[in-house]
């Protein structure tokens, strides 16, 4: 095992309240997209909650769901992001979540027995938006290698 993994982020500000009609077919797909990162090449951990996805997670706010995850490294996450149904599910993001001006992604090496909490991650992506992306957060456009 490699001594460092991929952490990401990855938030969403939400149109609508997570129970409303509009959002009813994003949440209809959580469980299943969620089993198809579980089961992906070079998944190592998501934040989860007792229901299984991380949607009671807030620590950006009441209307902005947060997906932080570990992954073995960048190629892992970029196929499971880019080139599984995890796909159709982006392509829809507008009709369920408000364009962002920021970034909202982040990436950032963790040692391989880390699992990051919402604090280190609501930091990471600070990183990124203050400096751009560095060695300590990156973006899939401009990533970093892994720490020697």
């Amino acid at each position: 095992m490699a001594a460092y993994q991929l952490a990401q982020l990855n938030i969403a500000q939400m149109r609508t309240p997570m129970d409303s009609p509009e959002m009813a077919d994003f949440v209809a797909n959580l469980d299943r997209i969620n089993a198809l990162a579980d089961s992906a090449p070079g998944f190592v951990w998501r934040l989860a909650g007792d229901d299984g996805n991380a949607t009671a997670f807030r620590p950006f706010g009441e209307d902005t769901l947060v997906n932080l995850s570990v992954w073995d490294n960048v190629d892992a996450l970029g196929a499971f992001v880019y080139k599984t149904a995890h796909v159709e599910i982006m392509k829809r993001r507008k009709e369920w979540f408000d364009r962002m001006e920021q970034a909202y992604m982040v990436l950032w090496w963790v040692p391989a027995d880390h699992r990051p909490d919402e604090a280190e991650a609501k930091d990471r992506l600070q990183t990124l938006r203050t400096l751009g992306p560095t060695d300590k957060a990156f973006t899939f456009k401009q990533p970093f290698p892994a720490p020697l």
